[in-house]
This record gives structure tokens, C-alpha cells and sequence, in this order.
């Protein structure tokens, strides 16, 4: 397990951040790592969640702002954003979050479902983004962070559309932080493994966990915690030069195959 906290690389003081499904898991780290900065932070989410990411900042509390919102529904984005601009009046950093799939195999998975996969991780996030330009441009400028996945870069059986869209992602990164440069910056997150309240879904009980964490040559899987230092650090000036970039956050990735079968000889 991760000894790690976020350590902000600096403030973000006055500055306001959107995180896109920040009310839980990776988002409600995410969320929690920038208040921890001094930010000012709205998290949206579909439902009303039951805590909202908090801090204690100089003795006060500095809790998130959440605005319900569903990332696939244009009107509710258009919402959404008016609300952030007459609250706030500006947008300085958006983490593109939201997203992930339920297991389905492809050949067993309904047209209806691959494209609503595909909707929630890659029309959405775009849809996020141009809003989120828009109000970057006509101001000091700002950052867009795509979170991504290693499922981009390797096969992702049970989730091939999800893998597909991810994939697209980082076409997508690329091709805005051309045509949004130079005041809009735009990269990529793409984490590998990420121990969460659901990690149990997938690897089963903590001796399997514990499996899998073998695998990784770190020895662990990400903490939630380990994805927002990363945020932080690409939302930062010390990331000035980033644009267009994928951070890889895979623990060193995950050991040959062929390593456990010559030693199983």
C-alpha cells in the first residue's frame, strides 16, 4: 500500500478547477489534491454524492462545489458551464475524468452498448473540453487533462470499447493541443493499475489484490492519491512544455509473460 499523500507542487490559490466525476474514486483524490492547493474546485457527478472532497486549509475548510451534471448530456454541459462562469467567472484547469465500463465481452456486448461506451469516454470528455476552451480562451488561458488508460495501450479484454476510446483519447490530446496552443495546454493521464472502493470488482479479495500487485514491478498498484500528485504536477507551470503528452503512471508497467513461464520450467 502507498505510503504517499499529495504534495502540491505549489499553490493554486484563486485558481478554479473543474474534476469531471469528482464525487468518488480517482475524481474525489483528484478533487481533494487541488483544494489541498488552495483551489477553488467543482466536482459534478449525475447524483448528489453523500460527502464532497474537503481539506482543512489555514483552519478553515475548503470544500468542493458540486453541480449536478451528466457529461453525456449536451444541455446539461451547457449548464454546467454557465453555472461555473457566473459563479466564477473563469476556468483555469479541467481534469477530464469522468468515464469507465462496466466487463462485457465484445462478441456478447449490444451496437447500443459499445456506442454508449464510447459516448461516456471520448464524445463526452471532447464535448467537456470544448466548453472548458472556450471560457480558457477568452481569459488567461489554462490546462486540460485527459485521464486516460493503460487499456489504450495493450489489449482490454471485457472492455474493448472502453480500450478503443481511450485509445482515441490520445489522438485527441494531440490533435487540440495543436489547434488550442498556446494558451490552452492539453495532455494525457494514463494510469495503469489504480487500488480504489472497487478494486474488489475486478481482482477479487485482498489476497488476490495481493496477486496482482506482484505483477506490477513497483509492488503495488496506484493509489488514487498517486494519480492526483500527477495531476498536479501536469497542471502546474513546472509542466509548462507538456503539452501534447502522455504521462504513463503504470508503477514500471507490467512484468513480461514470459518471465513466469521460463521460471514455471
Amino acid at each position: 500500500m502507498s505510503t504517499n499523500n499529495v504534495h502540491p507542487p505549489q499553490s493554486y490559490h484563486d485558481q478554479v478547477v473543474l474534476v469531471t466525476g469528482g464525487t468518488k474514486g480517482i475524481g474525489f483524490a483528484i478533487a481533494t489534491g487541488f483544494l489541498a492547493a488552495g483551489a477553488k474546485v467543482v466536482v459534478c457527478g449525475r447524483k448528489e454524492p453523500e460527502a464532497l472532497p474537503q481539506v482543512a486549509v489555514n483552519d478553515e475548510v475548503n470544500q468542493a462545489h458540486f453541480i449536478q451534471a451528466d457529461v453525456k448530456d449536451n444541455d446539461s454541459i451547457n449548464t454546467l458551464f454557465l453555472a461555473i462562469k457566473e459563479q466564477y467567472g473563469k476556468l483555469d484547469v479541467l481534469v477530464n475524468n469522468a468515464g469507465g465500463s462496466p466487463f462485457a465481452l465484445a462478441d456478447k456486448a449490444s451496437p447500443r452498448f459499445h456506442e454508449s461506451i464510447i459516448k461516456l469516454n471520448l464524445i463526452a470528455p471532447l464535448t467537456v473540453a470544448q466548453h472548458a476552451n472556450q471560457l480558457m480562451q477568452a481569459a488567461d488561458g489554462g490546462s486540460i487533462i485527459f485521464i486516460g488508460s493503460i487499456s489504450a495501450m495493450r489489449a482490454s479484454p471485457g472492455t474493448a470499447a472502453y480500450g478503443a476510446a481511450k485509445a482515441g483519447i490520445l489522438s485527441l490530446v494531440q490533435t487540440l493541443a495543436v489547434e488550442w496552443a498556446p494558451k490552452v495546454r492539453v495532455t494525457a493521464l494514463s494510469p495503469g493499475l489504480v487500488k480504489t472502493e472497487n478494486s474488489h470488482l475486478h481482482y477479487g479479495d485482498e489476497a488476490g489484490i495481493a496477486e496482482v500487485c506482484k505483477t506490477i514491478p513497483a509492488g503495488r498498484m496506484a493509489e488514487p492519491e498517486d494519480v492526483a500528485n500527477a495531476c498536479l504536477f501536469l497542471a502546474s507551470p513546472q509542466a509548462s512544455y507538456s503539452s501534447g503528452c502522455n504521462l504513463l503512471l503504470n508503477g514500471g508497467g507490467e512484468m513480461p509473460a514470459f518471465l513466469n513461464a521460463s521460471e514455471s520450467k
